[in-house]
Order: C-alpha cells, then structure tokens, then sequence
C-alpha cells in the first residue's frame, strides 16, 4: 500500500507539471506566434478623426448612441517616436519616477517613460516606454481626456490644440495650466498636476459666457495599438479591466474582446477602468460620487486595430455665467504593490488593489508577497528572503510534517509483518487488506499521513509562483552568481558547459545549475524510501527527477531555488525524524542497490 500510494504521488505530479508545461510555457508560445501574424497583417491606419462634435457624433457597433472618439483617421507616416515628438507642442514632465511630456493637440498622455525600470537587468539599458504617440505605428498607446456635446460648437477633444504658457514643465512642485475656447462662449481651463509615483491629477473648469444653457459630458479614453509582444501564462491576466461600483472587477482578456467587439460593463458613480499589463498599466479614475459615468470595452480589426477602454459622464448643464469643474485622474506606471494599495487607501479609489492579479488564491498569494517583502526589507535580497520564507513554512508545517515522518518511520517497522501478511494471503486480497488494516490501527499508523507534506507543498508552490510571475518587485531582482533576475529562469545550461562553449542551445537544452541541483534533491528525497518492488513504480520514481529538472528548467529562477531549498530541510527533516523512531534511512542501501545492479 505504501508503494501503491508514492506510485500515485508521483503520477499526480508529474500530470501536474505536465499540465502546467502546456499552460505556461506552450500555450503562451502559441499565442505569440498568432500576435506576431496578426501584428505583420494590419495596416498602419491611426484614430484621429475628433467625433466629439456635435456635427459628427460617433456611434458604436451595439446601436447606442456614444461620442466618445474611435479609430477612424488617416494612414500613419512611418515616423520614428523622436520625429512623431518634435510634430507638436508639448510640456515636458519629469519627476523622480517618470519622464515625458503632454502634447497640447488633445492634451494627450502620450509619451512616458518609466525613469526605474530598464529593459533588460542592466542598468545601461533603455527605460521602459510606456506611452507613445498614435503616428509611430503598432506601439502607440495613450490616455486622453475630453468633451462632447450637441449644439454647442466644437469641443476639445483629439485635435483641439490646446494653449500653455511657454517654459512650463510638469513636476510634483509644478502643476501646469493649459485653455481651450471654443469660439461659442465656452472656455476650458484644465490644470494637470501630478506626484512623486505615477498618478496625474486633471482638474477642469468650463466657463460659460455665452447667453444659454449648455449641456456637456466629459470622456476619457485609453488606447493601444497591439498586444505585449511576449504572451503572458494564462495564470495572469492582461488587458482591459475596470472595477465599476458595487459591481465590482470586470476583466476582459485580449483574445476575448478580438472576439465580442466590446463589452458594455453597467454605469456606475465611482471605481476606474483601463489596459493592464504584467508590469504595467494604465488606468483611467473618472469623477468619484459625482453623477454617473457609462463605461465601455471596445475592439476594432477595421484598418489598424486597436483597444480602447472608455467611459462618458452624465452630461452637465451649465448655466450663462457660471463655471462648472471637475476632478479626475490617470494613473500611468508600474504595478508596484504598496503605491497601488497606498492609492486605493489614500485617494478612496474603490478596489483599486485589483489592478493587480492576485489570482483566485489571494489569500494565499497576498500574505505569501507580503512575507517576502518584508523580509526583503530586513536582508536586501529577495532571493535570502524566499529561502527564509521557505523555513518559515517548515516551521509552521512542523507539527504536519513532524507526525506525517512518523507515520512513515512505523510503516517502515511494521513492512516485515506486511510481507509476511502478502505471501501468507496472496490468494486473498480482501483478507490480506483486512489484515493489514488491523496492524495499522493497533500500532496507530496512517497509511495516508505521508501524503500531507506533499500536498501542503502544491498551494505554497503555485502561489509563490503566482508572487514571482506577476509582482514587479521581483522583475530584475537578483540572487547571488549568476542569478540577476529571479522572475527568469536560470541562464546558464550543462550542455555548453555553463557558458564555457560560445553556443546558442534550443530552449529545451537550457538546463542550468539551479534546476540540476533541484533535480539531486528530488532524487535523493525519493531515494530515502524503500525502492518499489514493482517495475513499472521503480521507472517512474528513477526518471521523475530527470524530467522535472527539464521542465522546472524554464520556471523562474527563484522558483527552482526555494523547491531544492525546500526538497534540502524535507531530506534534513526527514532523516532526523525517522532516525528518532528507529526507521533505517534506506539512502545508502538504495543507491548502492542502484550500483550493484548496473555492475551485475
């Protein structure tokens, strides 16, 4: 029973890791290869066309009257980001966090930089471009905010060409003012501030001057032209997201809403809505318990694609002479927990904490991140702190482990009595069931109890997974060596000889030090058990940790650390327990077995 139950195990596992194999690593290849084919057939075709007028509302695909702007505009020129820049006016931004600047033509968010974070580990490399302009092609990517109304003349929206006073530059310190008019009485004042992180703050005041009542209605809008190059597992979500009052989180996946068209969440009197990336994100937060504003999903494939997460307030009548203003914001920048949380506690922003993945099992991830960071903060490496974490939760396991160890250290002393048992009745099953289960209840074993360190292991493992895959604390975090980013896998591989040999391997050959050393634990974890007599058991468990070093090989590296970490205190662990209760470590005898097996 005892080797019928490790056989099961280990099966489980490996279909386990198999699966998982499929969804992280082929799934998400598959899919970029269907990205890449799908960015090489669109056209370069950019959303300019302002159908914020009151001469020319736009109208969505479901039939509802909408005059929030869409992608219906000229062909791109081809221009290089630095030429698409110097096209228009802009105010330069930069503060510790972000650089940049706003183009006047349609106050747009269209050119961030993310000042602390880099393309690759090194700090020589470029920072990450969050947004860009809409002429450069499939990379542009914006937040803009607007008007629209009817019978109230032109209102700003993405060809106004808004007015500033020049030598202004957007700082933490330094909120800029830009105006519009619209040559009918109606003048926009909108001041832009903003904070040490990556929150925007828009205030507007609209004036009216003329002799009648005028209604208007506010937008915003975030657009991007193409998917993240790189397809992310589906143990992460991306794309477009927004959490719409008491209705909550709504998410709708990229491949999801190429396939609806749109998605129309209900209207709602606060929350906020916009893309999401691993990293990254921007989000739009409109005016919070004042009125009411309808969101919108939308996709469009007609000419050049593109996403776009919208909302359009209620409209607002403002009355000659009077002055109406409104606050929103926009966030733009890293999903970094504590500012998203700071901003959800601080600012009242409902849910926002959300715009990070945790997974269905964040009562399991949250604590597991919060643990790591705090011990990040205690030894300056998260790689120390995964390995802390790792003892911590032996430790609190203990009293599991500690009575799981047991259990196998009696079965170990009983296994005379239970060969006897099946060569005295092995014409009898049901007896010789019957009669193991009396042994095991008058030495009090539980044949199960060695199960438990196994699947405790499963939930601590997929979420520390979770916390390495989708926290940008972890991105570049380095270990010591030649680990310098823990949410990568190792880079170094056996069969060039850790570097020594100038070569470019195939993926599946890209077996480092770390997965190899997972792969001695696991065996010599496996070989502290009796060897099953059966042959086909005595195969799986001999080239088990052979095929879970090929597949951890691609797990991120931090993840391959704390399992040999883990699979090292198991062995330790283990040993010392049933040392204690008199059960023979079966290592020795094992692997001189295997020996004396390969000379006969």
């Amino acid at each position: 029973m005892e080797n019928s139950r490790n056989f099961l195990i280990a099966m489980a596992l490996s279909i386990a890791v198999l699966i998982g194999w499929q969804f992280f690593v082929i799934s998400p290849r598959s899919e970029a290869q269907r990205q890449l084919e799908q960015s090489q057939q669109a056209t370069l075709q950019t959303p300019t066309t302002p159908a914020g007028t009151a001469q020319d509302p736009a109208v969505s695909p479901a039939g509802r009257e909408s005059v929030v702007p869409t992608s219906q505009s000229p062909e791109v020129t081809g221009q290089t980001r630095d030429t698409a820049l110097a096209a228009n006016p802009r105010i330069p931004i930069d503060t510790p966090s972000v650089s940049g600047s706003i183009n006047l033509q349609g106050a747009r968010l269209d050119d961030l930089r993310l000042k602390g974070y880099h393309e690759t580990v090194s700090d020589s490399s470029p920072t990450i471009v969050l947004l860009s302009p809409e002429t450069i092609g499939k990379d542009a990517y914006f937040a803009e905010l607007g008007y629209t109304g009817q019978n109230v003349g032109a209102l700003p929206g993405p060809q106004t060409l808004w007015t500033a006073t020049p030598g202004q530059t957007l700082t933490p310190a330094t909120p800029v003012t830009l105006t519009a008019t619209n040559g009918q009485g109606l003048t926009f004042t909108r001041t832009i501030s903003v904070d040490d992180k990556f929150m925007f703050t828009i205030e507007d005041r609209v004036a009216n001057t003329s002799g009648a009542p005028v209604a208007v209605s506010s937008y915003g809008r975030v657009v991007r032209f193409s998917k993240p190059e790189v397809a992310s597992a589906y143990v992460l979500f991306e794309g477009l997201l927004g959490v719409f009052g008491d209705d909550g989180l709504h998410e709708v996946k990229y491949h999801n809403i190429e396939e609806e068209k749109e998605a129309n969440p209900p209207s709602a009197s606060n929350g906020w809505l916009g893309i999401t990336d691993k990293y990254w994100a921007t989000a739009l937060i409109p005016p919070q318990n004042d009125g009411t504003f309808q969101p919108h999903f939308r996709y469009s494939a007609d000419g050049r694609s593109y996403y776009q997460s919208d909302y359009l307030e209620q409209p607002v009548t403002i009355e000659p002479g009077a002055t109406v203003s409104t606050s929103s914001r926009v966030f733009a920048g890293a999903k970094v927990v504590d500012v998203i949380n700071g901003y959800e506690h601080d600012l009242g922003i409902r849910q926002f904490g959300q715009l990070i993945d945790w997974g269905w099992f964040y009562f399991i991830t949250k604590p597991m991140f919060w643990a790591i960071d705090h011990l990040y903060t205690l030894t300056g490496n998260f790689g120390v702190a995964i390995l802390l974490i790792t003892v911590i939760l032996k430790l609190f396991f203990f009293p599991l482990a500690s009575k799981s160890y047991k259990s196998m250290a009696k079965m170990k002393t009983v296994q005379p009595k239970l060969t006897e048992l099946r060569e005295k009745y092995a014409d009898d099953r049901a007896k010789q069931q019957q009669e193991m289960m009396r042994i095991y209840k008058e030495e009090k074993i539980n044949p199960a109890a060695g199960c438990w360190p196994v699947l405790v292991q499963i939930p601590v493992f997929f979420a520390l997974y979770k916390v390495l895959y989708i926290t940008i604390e972890m991105r570049h975090a380095p270990f010591f060596g030649w680990i310098h980013d823990l949410a990568a896998p190792d880079p170094t591989s056996l069969f060039n000889l850790f570097g020594l040999i100038p070569i470019t391997l195939p993926h599946l050959l890209m077996v480092g030090v770390w997965p190899m050393l997972m792969g001695i634990t696991m065996f010599i974890q496996m070989r502290l058990n009796p060897t099953p007599p059966d042959p086909a058991q005595q195969m799986v468990f001999t080239w088990m940790p052979v095929i879970f070093t090929f597949m951890m090989a691609s797990f991120p590296a931090g993840l391959v650390i704390y399992w040999t970490w883990n699979n090292t205190l198991s062995i330790t662990q283990q040993s010392i327990i049933m040392k204690r209760h008199g059960a023979k470590i079966e290592l020795w005898d094992n692997l001189s077995g295997m020996f004396r097996k390969k000379k006969a």
